[in-house]
């Protein structure tokens, strides 16, 4: 069974690019075999992405972005499903593969909820530094002296 994810590799988003990497970088680090298949360059790659990626998993637009990952023609996801998997330590079964000997998940083991809730809170703190970054104001600032 391989592994594929579909990516564009000249994409101009900077978020898709960061997403791809971090897939295509998780798989390396734990000797996952995978293959990168690139939607930009081939367009039969881009077809088959589209047209295999369900259809309640497609944006509003129809058009799916990069990166989706298939186990051979069985779609697993997008980075977010990959993300969650990641962080809940299920990605073999995301993945729809078996779990290496000795790996948390095939001990059955999960993050705990309180785990979970400590990244919600580190994810909020984070949304809210980057909206005061995006309003061009310090914090503190526009509030009368």
């Amino acid at each position: 069974m391989v592994i594929k994810v579909f990516v564009a590799t000249s994409s101009g988003s900077i978020a898709i690019r960061k997403k791809q990497q971090e897939v295509v970088g998780f798989l390396e680090a734990n000797k996952i075999d995978f293959t990168e298949l690139d939607i930009a360059g081939d367009e039969d790659n881009r077809k088959w992405m589209r047209e295999n990626v369900p259809g309640e998993k497609k944006p509003q637009n129809g058009i799916p972005l990069p990166p989706q990952i298939f186990n051979e023609e069985q779609y697993c996801g997008d980075f977010d499903s990959f993300f969650s998997a990641k962080e809940e330590n299920i990605i073999y079964s995301f993945l729809g593969l078996a779990p290496p000997p000795g790996s948390k998940e095939e001990e059955g083991g999960r993050a705990t909820e309180e785990t979970t809730e400590v990244a919600e809170e580190g994810a909020e703190g984070e949304a809210e530094e980057e909206e005061a970054e995006e309003g061009g104001e310090e914090p503190g600032e526009g509030a009368d002296s």
